[in-house]
């Protein structure tokens, strides 16, 4: 592929930059941390970005807190994908609505941003796109930046709900061995074979492939791999446009950039396991492979 298909849905720097001053766009930092743990036993302490975006961003910007602010707190996992009227009423409250354009960003990965934007689709919000490249290729690139925080008057926005961009434990279950179904891992490879027990059991869900998020994004520009190679990465490990794609990772978030560059492929019938490992590799009633 020379090109993807939904180039709206993907903005580069310079793009945002010529565009700061739109009355409708509405900017945000997605940053979240992932502080990776021993002996505690979770796999990771949540640590939001607010504090780095309150330090600088991109000028004009506006900050969501996914964990604190835009996912089920009551759930046992992070980051759990909360009711999509419950979303659309505190994305409304942050500015996003009809008629504004949406651009997100992250910082070190942009499965952050990637996560929010996949989020969007799945309550029927559109016009939403990824900044290539994040903060850390505008921050290279010396364009503007600020400490002083930005909020957008409210919105209304209606949930129009997409059913099956999210799934659970069971429909994961019931894809494996069936020959119509591709389920994609998003992880590193130690967390795939086994060799990383991070999550609890060490392994994955059986039969699936591993497609590792680094694997899909250029890591000195930190911008995504161009279509040809997401292509042919993806199609080596048997991701046909005719099967249904599962896509899982720990918690729900690498996956979401797997599937964002599948979408951006072509792709249509796609899913992200919203628990993933978090809940599979604890749950010994469902089957793990290892090696």
């Amino acid at each position: 592929m020379s090109r993807y298909v939904h180039p709206e849905a993907i903005v580069d720097t310079q793009w945002l930059e010529d565009h700061l001053d739109d009355a409708t766009l509405r900017v945000f930092d997605c940053t979240t941390y992932l502080i990776y743990e021993t002996g505690t036993g979770r796999p990771y302490r949540v640590q939001s970005g607010r504090s780095d975006y309150e330090a600088a961003h991109i000028a004009g910007s506006g900050f969501l807190d996914l964990q604190g602010e835009l996912s089920d707190t009551s759930s046992p996992f992070n980051f759990t994908m909360p009711a999509a009227e419950a979303l659309a009423a505190r994305l409304a409250g942050k500015g996003v609505g009809a008629g504004c354009r949406v651009v997100l960003y992250s910082r070190k990965s942009m499965q952050w941003a990637t996560r929010v934007w996949w989020m969007l689709r799945a309550i029927g919000f559109d016009d939403a796109a990824v900044l290539d490249g994040g903060f850390d290729k505008w921050q290279a690139e010396g364009r503007p930046i600020e400490a002083a925080t930005t909020e957008f008057p409210p919105a209304s926005l209606t949930a129009r709900p997409r059913a099956g961009l999210f799934v659970g434990k069971d429909q994961v279950r019931a894809a494996i061995g069936d020959a119509g179904v591709c389920t994609i891992n998003a992880l590193a490879p130690d967390l795939h074979s086994g060799e990383n027990p991070r999550y609890g059991r060490p392994g994955r869900v059986p039969g699936s492939v591993n497609v590792p998020v680094a694997s899909l994004v250029d890591p000195r520009s930190m911008t995504f791999r161009s279509p040809a190679e997401v292509a042919a990465t993806f199609d080596a490990v048997g991701a046909d446009r005719s099967k249904r794609i599962v896509l899982y990772c720990g918690g729900g978030i690498a996956a979401t950039l797997d599937a964002f560059l599948l979408h951006q492929l072509g792709y249509s019938n796609l899913a992200v396991y919203d628990a993933s490992m978090s809940e599979w590799a604890n749950d010994r009633s469902l089957p793990i492979e290892v090696g």
